[in-house]
């Protein structure tokens, strides 16, 4: 599966942690300052999950996406060139990830986010097709996360329409 030495495999690994508690930190960045004053103040439907819920699901996802990203890295076995696509395909939609967060809290445009989500949801299902070309569990380990945007979708869609 690789040839690569365990301590450059806990090095890569630490970095893929490294790289989306980057982009989590971003997304909190643009979301903290608006839950109280914003956030709290919109119309919602009745399932909208308790607050306190979204940073350990979060956090799960994140770490899912990093360990996901980092068998990708490991697999010398497979092709470099399919390899590299995984990888652009997790740093694309790490960064739609985080322009959510701003385009929903940071901006208030709960609709121009929403259309921001599809793409992210597109581009989730895109890293999901390019890692198990690499690695199967890879991209399995991804499959929370697009279930997750999924909910957040319809989520993001009804606050959007509750709130024109």
């Amino acid at each position: 599966m690789t040839s690569r030495s365990r301590p450059a495999q806990v090095v890569a690994l630490a970095g893929f942690v490294a790289v989306v508690a980057v982009a989590g930190a971003l997304g909190s960045w643009a979301t903290y300052p608006s839950l109280r004053h914003w956030y709290e103040g919109l119309r919602k439907p009745s399932w909208t999950p308790p607050g306190w819920l979204f940073g350990p699901v979060w956090s799960t996802l994140y770490l899912l996406m990093a360990a996901s990203a980092w068998r990708v890295w490991r697999r010398d076995d497979a092709p470099a060139g399919r390899r590299k696509e995984a990888l652009a395909c997790w740093g694309f939609q790490l960064a739609l990830n985080v322009g959510w967060s701003w385009l929903f809290f940071g901006l208030h445009r709960p609709t121009l986010a929403f259309v921001e989500l599809v793409a992210l949801w597109l581009a989730i299902l895109a890293t999901i097709v390019a890692t198990a070309r690499v690695d199967r569990p890879a991209a399995w380990m991804l499959a929370p996360y697009l279930a997750w945007v999924t909910f957040a979708g319809a989520l993001n869609g009804t606050i959007a329409r509750l709130n024109p």
